[in-house]
């Protein structure tokens, strides 16, 4: 009689980072000479300068891709010995088979499982918690997971209300057992499917397949009701953090950073006194890389991890929030790391 697989003991932690950055830089003034406004609407409205895009040659594995190259190589994990890899997007290459699968073979990651999460904007939160609670059985394991994203190619172009938000790019971490004792301390996961007509594709999928009346619909391209999302981010992001910190026993003053989806700076700054997190640092990278989907919490993580901003030991509250409508945040004990070369590394993410 076989034993079944030993559980490790160890909490599993982020061990490393990594995030890609496509090269062409869009400025608010081309982005406002499509839609009507001007620089300084789009600012005031958002806090966003500019937002990067993809080149035509480039998919969201190929973003992917390269963001999980960096974290691995900053975590000094080969390919080969990953056990998972699980990316999320809402922007898939194609409807099938599964980005992740791409972009496991793009890495050359032979020995991983791949799949990918749709939770659209809280979709990097989710595929933290599934990795974490796979690695949990396998001692010595370790996953990798990315949140990716190109926009540029779901938006219209014209339409105000979402063409100056989005940017393209892909961020990632690996995850494995942490023998120092830090890692994921607690996760909250919340869906309010009564919201879901909020964001979305109207076409493409099974309800309403693409035809040429969808295509002259316009029905393609990303839809969001924008006020409809704040309210929803107002009511149920606090109460989703308040409820992860009791679970944890945490006192909101013991949060170190606040890492939030890089969705509107107005909005976020809105919400902000609600959460209580007075002693946390608020970081927020959207002026500079607009919302990125999935990829914007693990962006944002790489880029203060890179900086030195994050210290062995430090509580960081990563949310997301976004189309279904949900939200999902998870606290971590944040664990010693490989040294993370801010310099080198952060020009190379600029490429």
């Amino acid at each position: 009689m076989t034993n079944g697989p030993r559980a490790t003991t160890d909490p599993i932690a982020v061990l490393a980072t990594g995030s890609y950055l496509p090269e062409q830089i869009v400025h608010n003034d081309e982005v406002a000479s499509t839609t009507g406004v001007t620089d300084e609407w789009i600012v005031r409205k958002t806090g966003i300068h500019e937002r990067r895009r993809a080149a035509p040659h480039e998919a969201t594995s190929d973003l992917a891709a390269h963001a999980g190259r960096r974290a691995l190589e900053q975590a000094g994990i080969h390919p080969h010995d990953l056990a998972y890899i699980v990316v999320a997007t809402s922007t898939p290459d194609q409807p099938q088979p599964a980005t992740a699968a791409v972009v496991q073979h793009l890495l050359g990651a032979v020995n991983a499982a791949a799949f990918d999460v749709n939770s659209v904007c809280s979709g990097f939160v989710c595929a933290l918690t599934v990795t974490e609670r796979l690695l949990r059985a396998e001692p010595d394991a370790h996953g990798l997971v990315i949140g990716a994203d190109i926009y540029s190619r779901i938006l219209d172009h014209t339409d105000r209300r979402t063409a100056i938000l989005f940017g393209d790019g892909a961020g990632a971490a690996v995850l494995g057992p942490s023998p120092s004792g830090h890692g994921m301390l607690g996760t909250s996961l919340l869906t309010r499917g009564d919201r879901h007509e909020l964001i979305g594709v109207p076409a493409g999928g099974s309800r309403r397949p693409a035809s040429a009346r969808t295509l002259a619909e316009g029905a393609h391209h990303f839809r969001m009701d924008g006020r409809g999302v704040r309210a929803f981010v107002q009511e149920n992001l606090p109460a989703a953090v308040a409820d992860l910190l009791t679970r944890t026993g945490l006192p909101a003053g013991a949060v170190d950073h606040f890492v939030p989806h890089q969705a509107n700076a107005v909005m976020i700054g809105e919400v902000w006194p609600a959460l209580g997190l007075d002693n946390a640092a608020l970081h927020l990278e959207l002026a500079r890389y607009g919302n990125t989907g999935a990829a914007s919490v693990a962006v944002t993580l790489d880029e203060i991890h890179r900086r030195g901003l994050l210290a062995e030991d430090d509580v960081v509250l990563l949310s997301g929030f976004g189309g279904g409508m949900s939200v999902g945040s998870t606290l971590l004990s944040w664990a010693p790391t490989a040294h993370a070369a801010a310099p080198r590394l952060l020009a190379a993410a600029a490429r």
